[in-house]
């Protein structure tokens, strides 16, 4: 049997292939949402409006999380957290990380 869609990655002679890059967006209940265009904080903050979005890279435990700002793109490759508003100025802890 054969597959009758293509597949969205090649293998560029590597061990491993080159998934599309997208910015992934982790929301409350855990379901990841990529986008493979720019694309404005300000959308996603538009469609939840009770959270914040940050950037995994700015995560950091006993430190309080930066917001993104809205009128920030989402980078592609990058990982990003909505966030409750409640928790804008609370410190980060290890089971929040988790």
């Amino acid at each position: 049997m054969g597959n009758c869609a293509a597949p969205q990655y090649k293998n560029n002679g590597a061990n491993y292939l080159n998934w599309p890059a997208t910015a992934k967006i982790i929301h409350l209940d855990g379901r990841m949402q990529e986008f493979k265009q720019p694309t404005k904080a300000k959308r996603i903050l538009f469609e939840n409006p009770n959270c914040f979005i940050c950037s995994s890279e700015s995560m950091f435990i006993g430190s309080q999380v930066p917001p993104l700002p809205e009128d920030e793109e989402l980078q592609v490759g990058q990982i990003y957290f909505l966030m409750p508003l409640s928790k804008l100025q609370a410190t980060l802890t290890l089971q929040e990380l988790c």
